[in-house]
């Protein structure tokens, strides 16, 4: 079980907050549980926003009036003959406090106070900041407005926030009578949590370990004998994290899963998906740099069962760990730190050997 304390600072790395806020502004030690410290988080937010100001943008507003202002709607006028009235019909842009962010903001903190997971009185203040929003329109939410949303510098403080709400749109189901909500079992949800794990993990390292460049990447296949309609429809690479240092390249897959082991019928095994996923990244990454340090890991939480596997395979050093988010955060930064030099050590010593030939490649894949 990982402690609501963990769950907090997870968060806060993955959607790029930390190390800002304080914890105890958000009352993280009183949250008994996700939906509860979801809601402080958003009202601690939305308070600080109407501290320094919500963010304005211009809108494009219509409207007949004496004087001319902006674009004149010629179409409109000769149809409605406004010059009979001395009037105009004018496009114009105002600033205005309803624009997206705002809408997608008031909406989360209605919709999170009628959740019925969350406590009443944290439920009060979340009606209580969506009334202060009353210039800004309602907004039925759906997944395509958090497509469209757009921060800058200006309005970063809101880039929190909106992973916020978009964490909460799509963990909030109605319940069984339909007029409330509840909020689903988030770490039940692997695929949501492993983007969420996976984004943690690639802001602590470019946090705490400046000396790699770390990013998710999109690898080109190295392939050959292809023509550009064959190559078109060759599936995406993108690995989770590339972490690049001038003497070797590290390739972490992380996946958020309740066994980081898969149960088969002779026993638990490794999961081949995940593994040759990893070594596919790892072998196009050699062809494309052979002779530089290289090595991969699969990196899961641990749930009960800590694993430190060590393999070599076609010549490339690969790491299956488990970090435990269940213990003290000191304990989990410093496991994470130590997976990564792990992984350097290996990657520096691999950087020494010849990768496999091409035939070597064949025949053991023959025998696999």
């Amino acid at each position: 079980m990982i402690p609501i304390r963990n769950l907090y600072y997870l968060f806060l790395y993955a959607w790029a907050r930390f190390p800002g806020g304080a914890i105890g502004e958000a009352g993280i030690d009183e949250s008994p549980d996700l939906p509860s410290l979801f809601a402080k988080l958003l009202v601690a937010g939305t308070r600080r926003l109407f501290r320094r100001g919500l963010d304005r943008g211009y809108k494009t507003f219509t409207d007949e009036m004496v004087g001319p202002r902006g674009r004149l709607r010629l179409d409109r006028m000769i149809k409605e003959a406004t010059q009979l009235r001395g009037t105009a019909v004018c496009d114009f842009d105002e600033l205005t406090h309803d624009v997206l962010h705002n809408q997608i903001l008031k909406a989360t903190l209605k919709n999170l106070a009628d959740c019925m997971d969350v406590e009443k009185s944290i439920g009060h203040d979340l009606r209580s900041l969506a009334k202060s929003f009353y210039d800004v329109e309602d907004l039925r939410l759906s997944a395509s407005h958090f497509r469209r949303i757009a921060v800058s510098r200006n309005n970063r403080e809101y880039i929190f926030l909106m992973r916020l709400c978009e964490f909460v749109f799509w963990s909030l189901m109605p319940d069984e009578h339909g007029s409330k909500t509840r909020f689903q079992r988030v770490l039940d949800d692997e695929v949501r949590m492993s983007a969420v794990f996976e984004d943690f993990l690639r802001s602590f390292f470019q946090l705490h370990r400046s000396e790699y460049r770390v990013r998710a990447e999109s690898p080109t296949w190295y392939v050959s004998d292809a023509t550009q309609d064959d190559l078109a429809l060759l599936p995406r690479m993108v690995t989770d994290l590339t972490l690049r240092h001038p003497d070797h390249t590290i390739i972490i897959d992380a996946k958020f899963y309740k066994n980081a082991l898969a149960q088969g019928p002779y026993g638990e095994r490794v999961r081949s998906q995940h593994l040759y996923q990893l070594i596919t990244y790892l072998q196009h990454e050699r062809a494309r740099q052979p002779g530089r340090g290289l090595s991969g890991m699969l990196i899961y939480p641990d749930v009960g069962k800590t694993l430190r596997l060590r393999y070599r395979l076609l010549g490339i050093p690969i790491i299956v760990a488990t970090v435990d988010l269940g213990g003290e955060w000191q304990d989990i930064e410093a496991e994470l730190q130590g997976l990564l030099n792990l992984c350097a050590s290996a990657a520096c010593l691999s950087g020494d050997r010849e990768a496999p030939s091409p035939e070597l490649v064949g025949r053991m894949s023959e025998n696999a």
